[in-house]
């Protein structure tokens, strides 16, 4: 990973001495984006799309639980929290909202590049296989191909990136939220019929009885789940 830029840095910190020196630290390893409060945080982590996330939990306007739990809702990026709070109660809260690492301040640096590299090792090794079979089933994410019952599919960008999705979390309940977000966008949040429709069609495309689903299960009231071989 050393010098590879392309992975970026997301630092949501109130004071600046220390967004500086976060900066200072990963610069010439990673591109890096600053914020100085929760609400810029959070829209900073929708549009840079950051790899890691450095998060101070006594920010100004949110509290830095709130801010996890509002990236949770949506996104998976690791989170480290970099907090001045050492109480145990403290780090269980953290963690149980969806960090993936805690360290107190004052922190080493050695150790935190050591917790971010590690971070990024995790997430790359959650990265799916190019090729995923199930049965009569065949996604090859390389090349966008997709066949079922020895028959190549045909699937609109839409249906295709629903389809990946599924793939990429196969055997994990996704919810109707969690894949409207990630495919249309926030801005979908209310229209599951959108989600219904193009479920339907990737059914009528993938399965032999798209009335009796072999491949994409409906968990009611819940979402889709991609079945798999196990």
């Amino acid at each position: 990973m050393n010098g590879d830029k392309q992975f970026r840095i997301l630092v949501i910190e109130d004071e600046l001495p220390i967004r500086r020196f976060l900066q200072t630290i990963f610069e010439n390893e990673f591109t890096i984006h600053l914020a100085e409060d929760g609400h810029s945080g959070l829209a900073a982590a929708a549009t840079t799309k950051p790899d890691v996330i450095l998060l101070d939990l006594g920010l100004p306007d949110l509290d830095g639980i709130e801010v996890i739990k509002r990236i949770r809702e949506w996104s998976d990026v690791p989170i480290i929290v970099l907090s001045v709070r050492e109480r145990e109660d403290d780090k269980v809260a953290a963690l149980d909202a969806g960090a993936d690492d805690y360290l107190s301040k004052p922190f080493g640096v050695n150790e935190l590049q050591a917790r971010v590299r590690a971070s990024l090792r995790r997430t790359l090794q959650q990265t799916p296989e190019p090729l995923f079979t199930c049965g009569d089933l065949t996604v090859d994410l390389s090349s966008r191909r997709v066949t079922a019952y020895g028959n190549e599919i045909s699937l609109t960008p839409t249906e295709y990136d629903i389809l990946r999705l599924l793939v990429t979390h196969a055997g994990k309940v996704l919810t109707h939220g969690q894949i409207l977000k990630k495919v249309w966008g926030i801005a979908y949040l209310e229209q599951p019929h959108v989600l219904r429709v193009n479920i339907s069609n990737l059914r009528h495309k993938m399965e032999l009885d798209p009335s009796r689903p072999k491949y994409i299960i409906t968990e009611p009231g819940v979402g889709y789940r991609l079945k798999t071989n196990d």
